[in-house]
């Protein structure tokens, strides 16, 4: 007998990543997969449902780590500062898997169907959040508008993190992306009379 080789899902999870980036997703079969990680058909389908589900895995730990994050800030935080503490709590889930999440982002920046699916996902994860602060005694709306503005940074802090040639993290790209958010409603230090600004 062969030598018994660990984390089954994880050399699945590598193999068909590499082989959506090569050939793409389409055109990439389960049996291919199973073959490039050394297992079986059989094997593959004790992990993953089908082949989107490397890609979107049901057991995603994010969910549950952005509610608990969110549910235990500090209480004197602003709504954004809450879901800002969240996010930034949340980014490990991806910097320890760099490679892998790079890989995924290239794979669904390639595919109009994974990209919408994506969108999805980011929509259920603004609903996880939302909730988180509602229960932190937060009203609906502007627990929905923290959250959404909180993933659509995350969206952007991920873009640039998946492209990042030097060196930062994730923490740093999403304190970066929701800090300028908040300026976006600053107002410059300038006083504003009729059609002309004065310093």
């Amino acid at each position: 007998m062969g030598r018994w080789k660990p984390d089954a899902r994880g050399r699945l999870e590598k193999a068909a990543l590499e082989l959506y980036n090569h050939q793409g997703f389409d055109a990439t079969t389960v049996a291919e997969i199973a073959a490039r990680a050394g297992l079986t058909e059989r094997t593959f389908y004790r992990h993953f449902a089908d082949k989107r589900e490397v890609l979107f895995p049901g057991d995603n730990p994010l969910p549950d780590t952005l509610a608990k994050a969110a549910a235990t800030a500090p209480g004197a935080l602003a709504p954004l500062e809450v879901v800002n503490h969240a996010l930034i709590e949340a980014a490990p889930v991806f910097e320890e898997r760099a490679d892998l999440v790079r890989q995924r982002q290239a794979v669904i920046a390639a595919n109009p169907e994974l990209q919408e699916r994506e969108l999805a996902k980011l929509a259920a994860l603004a609903s996880t959040l939302a909730r988180a602060l509602r229960e932190r005694g937060l009203e609906t709306t502007t627990a929905a508008l923290a959250a959404e503005i909180g993933l659509a940074a995350f969206k952007i802090a991920c873009e640039r993190w998946v492209t990042d040639r030097d060196g930062h993290t994730l923490a740093q790209y999403i304190q970066e992306t929701l800090d300028t958010a908040r300026h976006l409603t600053a107002r410059d230090d300038v006083r504003c009379t009729g059609q002309e600004e004065v310093a």
